[in-house]
């Protein structure tokens, strides 16, 4: 379902933990991270889609997270021709967005990537608010930037780090073993060996560097 400008509605999702820590993904068999997003299906309200995404790539219901804002307008971004099936170009040209910051009210062992039979994730990671504009494909960097901006006012004061400026942030050095940005992993060497995992986490210590990945919807 396009508008007619070639835009596909969707749905974004950033979802906190109680650190103001963003969930962060990792598309399946890819080397490539991205937030939770997903298409709006014909019917469906933008705020029906989210809950539908968030148990469909992360496993999550709605008693498990509480709505803290979402973005005012539609957010857009384009998608580079070369990532365009062949029989849609000339037709489609990217993604028009709603955003939603979400707050998880459960445990990290209830997110569970395999909840469906078509998992859109292999693996997880906790991350500082503002890292992902670092490490995400560049076409969709802008839309990241406005869509973290405008939620960013929302942000739950539990955690003084979270009130610096994106300058700030993204000025710090991140220790991709460090003990913000540190992904999930069981098993692996020079890991607390308590440290348990949801289903369908795994160890990836670096994601940036990636290559461009294919657009989801």
């Amino acid at each position: 379902m396009l508008d007619r400008d070639g835009f596909r509605p969707n749905v974004g999702i950033i979802l906190l933990n109680l650190k103001n820590q963003v969930f962060w993904g990792k598309r399946i068999r890819t080397h490539s991270w991205q937030f939770p997003q997903g298409g709006i299906d014909r019917g469906e309200t933008p705020e029906q889609a989210m809950f539908r995404e968030l148990h469909e790539e992360v496993g999550l219901r709605p008693e498990h997270v509480r709505i803290v804002a979402r973005t005012r307008d539609w957010l857009r971004y384009e998608v580079p021709e070369r990532y365009i099936r062949r029989d849609a170009r000339g037709h489609y040209k990217g993604q028009k967005q709603i955003w939603y910051l979400l707050q998880l009210m459960g445990q990290d062992w209830d997110l569970n990537l395999r909840a469906t039979n078509h998992p859109e994730f292999d693996a997880w990671r906790w991350n500082d608010y503002w890292v992902p504009l670092d490490v995400v494909v560049e076409f969709k960097r802008g839309v990241y930037e406005m869509a973290l901006r405008e939620l960013a006012r929302y942000l739950p004061r539990n955690d003084h780090r979270n009130r610096y400026l994106r300058s700030g942030m993204r000025a710090r050095e991140h220790d991709p073993h460090g003990p913000h940005g540190a992904p999930h992993h069981i098993g692996m060497p020079g890991v607390p060996p308590a440290m348990e995992l949801p289903p369908g986490a795994t160890f990836d210590p670096n994601p940036a560097g990636e290559t461009s990945p294919v657009p989801k919807d």
